[in-house]
């Protein structure tokens, strides 16, 4: 019996669960996923658990009713990843042989990485909503907040949803609006990019938005340190921003247990193999969503477009065949801008978000780079596919996993 062992049990590593119970010969082959937590979080829902437009049930489930009959399920920490000895530590020294790895031990915030940041104000006035806790302490101190200066700040890329600072700052608009208070709030965003996104033509699309809202935007700022008893962020060209509420997104970084196996970068990402997703520096070591250092948005939708080719390479490297299907870095993301409507992007390595129709070509229903509701609906009625559909590996229906050209504007990436 050959053992395949997938380390983390969020949304990539439950989808390979899914995607593999039914392909790879039972007689064969021990499937075993591992995770320590017992809760499954729908992460893209933690940006509207501030705003009450979801509850705290809308975002999560027990985990383990996700992953399928046929896996073996185990609920510890993983110490240490012994790639050379092709062996997996689990907390009270436990080991794991495996023939076959699957890191998706994906992303978390690490406020502690900037001095100031995770002192005495966490959570009191300066909050994540990257985290469930966040979340919910944002969502508390927003219902009676009574305004001011209001900061939206990046630390540093990459980080999960590039979208979703610039979400949180659409939504807080509206939502200060809808309270009857938004001239009682001056609402910044502060980015180390030297634009509102990481690509131009969206850049330019959600700057007129910001512009639009009144949203203030300063770039290019890193920050070296939060001044927490003076209510300041303060970069190394020494650029002071005011906030009497700051809402940070953290540097991200990949899981520790990827720093104490020796296997990751400077931010515990693993070295990945763009195209087949397989490790840069061990053979039977595949690495999948925000675990991964590939230079694409860390997302569901890409961990959903991953999981399919990585799949395809699994069952082709069980088969002793080269791995030659590709990931061409697919990422689409709704951008909700506030109001009941949203954007939608869809672009790739090679290709940036461009207008056009989705997923059908010159049809739509949906429109890249538009803002209007029908967006804002498909937003929504993602959280159901993701607990019914992209969970269990179920095919979205006419969204395939390599990014399709037809229906949009092309312009590649220079």
């Amino acid at each position: 019996m050959k053992h395949l062992v997938i380390l983390g049990a969020g949304t990539a590593g439950t989808m390979m669960a899914n995607h593999l119970v039914s392909k790879l010969p039972k007689a064969e082959w021990k499937i075993t996923i591992v995770d320590q937590y017992k809760i499954h979080y729908y992460q893209p829902g933690f940006l509207f658990l501030p705003f009450d437009i979801y509850t705290e049930d809308q975002v999560k489930k027990e985990g383990k009713k996700f992953i399928p009959k046929g896996v073996n399920y185990i609920q510890k920490k993983i110490e240490r990843i012994s790639p050379e000895a092709n062996t997996v530590t689990l907390d009270a020294d436990e080991t794991l042989n495996y023939d076959i790895l699957i890191v998706a031990t994906g992303s978390k915030i690490a406020p502690e990485e900037i001095e100031g940041m995770a002192g005495p104000e966490w959570h009191k006035s300066i909050f994540d909503f990257y985290t469930y806790e966040g979340a919910k302490a944002l969502r508390d101190k927003l219902r009676d907040w009574k305004g001011g200066k209001l900061v939206v700040h990046i630390t540093e890329m990459p980080i999960k949803c590039p979208v979703a600072p610039l979400e949180f700052s659409f939504l807080a608009d509206s939502y200060f609006k809808h309270k009857g208070m938004r001239d009682k709030v001056d609402i910044t965003y502060v980015t180390p990019l030297d634009g509102a996104f990481t690509t131009p033509k969206a850049a330019q699309a959600l700057h007129h938005l910001l512009e639009e809202k009144g949203i203030k935007e300063v770039t290019n700022f890193n920050i070296e340190h939060v001044d927490y008893d003076n209510h300041k962020i303060i970069d190394y060209a020494e650029t002071e921003v005011d906030y009497d509420l700051l809402v940070t997104v953290p540097t991200n970084m990949g899981d520790e247990v990827i720093a104490r196996s020796g296997m990751g970068d400077d931010l515990n990402y693993v070295p990945t193999h763009k195209a087949t997703l397989q490790s840069k520096d061990y053979e039977n070591v595949f690495v999948i969503g925000d675990a991964t250092n590939v230079p694409t948005s860390k997302a569901g939708s890409v961990a959903h477009f991953e999981a399919e080719i990585l799949t395809e390479n699994i069952l082709r490297y069980v088969a002793g065949k080269p791995l030659d299907a590709e990931f061409d870095g697919h990422a689409n993301c709704f951008i909700e801008t506030g109001g009941g409507k949203a954007l939608l992007i869809d672009f790739n390595y090679d290709q940036e978000p461009v207008e056009g129709s989705f997923p059908f070509p010159g049809i739509g229903p949906l429109r890249l780079l538009k803002e209007n509701r029908m967006n804002h609906m498909g937003k929504l009625a993602f959280r159901w596919v993701y607990w019914n559909m992209l969970l269990k590996g179920i095919p979205i229906p006419f969204v395939s996993s390599a990014m399709s050209e037809k229906g949009k504007k092309i312009e590649a990436i220079v």
